[in-house]
């Protein structure tokens, strides 16, 4: 095992190696740009078109108004509401100026264009009315920053001296402007782009390093990549080394020991940091930063991902050998994380071509990316991956998620890892139908293919004259050893796969040469990562579910409340999930072709209970509006009845306490904070036995809904052996309990029950504010989970 990762570790480092001293593109890949690749029809084209549609739906002076107003200056139009106007004010702005970007060059719409041009020309203006190079819609910014370059800082997860994770927000403008001038060629974002990061240097050129390690343990989005990309764009070495000061050394320092501390985390706070300790390392030469990049790439991808690509439940990486939890919620992957994880994939395959990093990246983009998106619009949050459950789409005016802001970009960049070269020779890594024009070379390459529908691709080369390079073609694990073929002119070569997986052919192509590539596909049935009894079904890089019913789906779109992301609509039992009854080496011939309907697979084994007999599975990204199934339980005959019954009695439980259940939090994880209208002073959250938690010294608080008055008691979970502390909960101001916890409880989690005063439910607003104070010199918490029930 040590010499494997020495033997990557070598790989990685030549051309890193050689990058350095401006041979870079002699030898690393090289991706096209946007504007060198064009779409022919297909669900990408189509996908892509949509997505344009929804972005000049959007209103830019409403995505300007928080910038103007931070800068002084009159908004010509009203914040949007939802995220936009609770304290992430600008966030969707920045995602904005690179949808525009990748839209535009992708496609030359003249109207995308004249938006872009817009939003920078009224940045600009914003800019300069600052002064000092700085520019951000953060409510208070200029408040928050002047504390900041004074070294006062306060820093949770999500919360950095109030404010509500700036440095996130911030950083999508600086990967906008980066974006609009390195991808849609705006001159004027460099200068502004190199203003932004002067000011940023100067902000924190009074603080030690320890202080800009706690300021970085609020989520900070990528700005370590940001910043490295600004020292690319303006040789400006001083924003390099700024860079490696924004890199957070709590999650690199693991990762470059090989040690996976993960679990437990917010997961999309982290993988954009990664990408930029991989950025860095591209920059530099340094081997070790790429190397901690590729680990934590690897036991993502194989430790942590599902079928189609997505990690996390409720935002946060589980356990490596517990997917329950997954299995069983409503928050399933966050389409975020995906978008960054193909960054980091495009990244790493950039510095070592190997087909493993393309094929994530192929079966990310069709299953996660591609179904992330209505066909009539609206971008997706969470993808659950319980049995029945259904996905919340966003609408254009209202919703204004994390997700939406990436949503934006996902759909206009499908071309850009479609092909890439390395000095002549040009790879082709996915099978999608798509013009290049390499303009270098005086070369066009026409790709034509129905893929998925059709097990094949056919590439023809049109060459102003012959001209000799070697053409890569990916061979996909998910062809069998010997079953890729490939005709150039209808003759049938004799090729091999490459260390990377790649064939190839060298020769001297001529006008309309004609390559075609066959590519058998199989059904497999793949297992959780955790080799739990559960399997979703895959048809060569595919993945196949089955659409329900829509009954009781309360909204396939969201409502532009501050929690509408979640599908809501009653959970689907366990117990009553289709099983199938057979052993995990014969489930790939559980599911069988339906004769004359491509990509339809009808079930051929022994399904429970018979009702579920007459699914049909279908790509996944062909549902929507609807509940499905896309991981299926399987078990032997002899062990049906058992597990039906242990699955019943813990569904059972769930239900009722979900039924009794009118809001809850969970303490300590990210989104369920923010969306409680977390507010403390003095405190701190962490992980204990895989739960989180929270705790003060001071005090904290949360915003529990209770809009028909029904509240009678609050639940809360504790564990056992915490002792020495003493504190007050208190309830729109009332004191509900005085809590002492001794530890005489053990090592296992405890739920206490206290009755609320029947005054919270008469005369009361509709929001119950919670509050856990310490008593002084004492801990208030630990706090694992805040249920309000009737």
């Amino acid at each position: 095992m040590k010499i494997f990762w020495l033997y990557k570790r070598f790989l990685i480092l030549i051309p890193l190696l050689l990058s350095v001293g401006g041979v870079q593109g002699q030898v690393r890949q090289a991706s096209f740009p946007l504007s060198a690749v064009q779409l022919s029809e297909s669900f990408f084209k189509a996908a892509q078109q949509t997505d344009l549609n929804y972005i000049l739906s959007l209103e830019p002076d409403r995505l300007l108004a928080p910038f103007l107003k931070e800068a002084g200056l009159k908004p010509r139009a009203k914040n949007y509401g939802n995220w936009e106007s609770s304290g992430l004010d600008g966030h969707i702005g920045g995602h904005y100026l690179s949808a525009l970007s990748n839209m535009f060059a992708a496609t030359k719409d003249t109207g995308i264009w004249r938006r872009l041009n817009y939003m920078i020309d009224e940045l600009e203006r914003c800019q300069q009315q600052h002064g000092n190079g700085y520019l951000g819609g953060i409510p208070g910014g200029d408040t928050l920053w002047k504390d900041i370059a004074a070294g006062k800082i306060t820093a949770g997860s999500f919360s950095l001296n109030g404010k509500w994770v700036p440095w996130y927000n911030l950083h999508k403008l600086f990967s906008g402007l980066i974006d609009a001038y390195r991808i849609a060629g705006i001159a004027k974002a460099k200068p502004m782009l190199a203003a932004l990061s002067g000011w940023c240097l100067q902000l924190v050129s009074g603080l030690s390093d320890a202080q800009i390690q706690r300021m970085l343990q609020c989520e900070h989005g990528g700005m370590n990549e940001a910043l490295a990309d600004a020292a690319a764009i303006t040789g400006d070495d001083r924003y390099l080394q700024l860079a490696k000061r924004f890199s957070h050394q709590l999650i690199l320092e693991p990762l470059l020991r090989h040690r996976d501390m993960l679990t437990g985390m917010h997961a999309n706070t982290q993988i954009p940091k990664v990408i930029g300790f991989m950025r860095i390392a591209t920059l530099t030469g340094n081997s070790d930063w790429a190397d901690a990049a590729d680990f934590f790439w690897q036991t993502v991808v194989k430790n942590r991902s599902v079928s189609f690509g997505g990690n996390s439940v409720r935002e946060h990486f589980n356990p490596v050998d517990d997917f329950s939890s997954m299995l069983e919620s409503r928050e399933g992957p966050e389409t975020c994380n995906s978008y960054n994880m193909l960054k980091l994939s495009k990244q790493l395959f950039l510095q070592h071509p190997s087909a493993a990093y393309m094929d994530y990246y192929e079966r990310t983009v069709y299953n996660h990316i591609l179904s992330s998106q209505n066909p009539a619009g609206g971008f997706v949050y969470f993808t659950p991956i319980r049995p029945g459950h259904y996905r919340v789409y966003s609408k254009a005016q209202e919703d204004f998620w994390c997700c939406v802001g990436s949503g934006l970009e996902n759909h206009g960049k499908y071309g850009e890892m479609i092909y890439t070269h390395r000095g002549a020779d040009l790879y082709v890594n996915l099978f999608i139908p798509s013009v290049l024009n390499w303009q270098e070379k005086g070369l066009r390459l026409i790709q034509e293919t129905r893929f998925p529908y059709e097990a094949a691709t056919h590439i023809k080369l049109e060459t102003g004259r012959p001209q000799r390079f070697r053409l890569y073609l990916r061979k996909p694990h998910w062809v069998r050893e010997s079953g890729l073929q490939l005709l150039v002119n209808g003759r049938l070569q004799q090729v091999a796969a490459d260390s990377n997986s790649y064939v190839s052919i060298d020769r001297v192509w001529e006008r309309g040469d004609v390559v075609t590539v066959q590519l058998p596909m199989h059904t497999e049935a793949e297992q959780l990562p955790d080799h739990s009894p559960w399997v979703s079904f895959t048809h060569g890089p595919i993945v196949l579910a089955a659409a329900i019913d829509t009954a009781d789906s309360i909204g396939f779109y969201a409502d532009g409340s501050r929690s509408g992301h979640i599908a809501k609509g009653p959970l689907r039992p366990l117990q009553d999930a289709p099983v199938f009854v057979a052993p995990a080496s014969a489930l790939r011939q559980a599911i069988a072709p339906v004769k004359g309907q491509q990509m339809q697979f009808k079930i051929s084994g022994t399904v429970y209970p018979n009702r579920y007999r007459d699914l049909r599975l279908v790509p996944f990204y062909t549902l929507h509006n609807t509940r499905y199934v896309l991981y299926w339980p399987f078990t032997t005959r002899e062990g049906l009845l058992q597990k039906q019954k242990e699955v019943s009695i813990r569904e059972a439980a769930r239900a009722r306490l979900e039924q009794n259940t009118i809001d809850q939090v969970q303490p300590g994880e990210q989104q369920p904070e923010t969306d409680h209208g977390f507010k403390g002073q003095a405190t701190a959250s962490g992980i204990h036995n895989e739960r989180h938690w929270r705790d003060a010294t001071g005090w904290f608080s949360y915003e529990l809904r209770n809009e028909k008055k029904e509240a009678r008691k609050l639940r809360v979970t504790y564990w056992g052996a915490d002792k020495g502390r003493r504190f007050q909960i208190r309830v729109n101001g009332l004191l509900l309990a005085t809590v002492v916890l001794d530890g005489t409880a053990g090592d296992r989690f405890i739920e206490v029950d206290y009755h609320l005063p029947a005054s919270v439910n008469t005369g009361q607003p509709p929001v119950l504010t919670v509050k856990f104070e310490a008593d002084p010199g004492s801990v208030a918490g630990g706090v694992f989970e805040v249920r309000l029930m009737k």
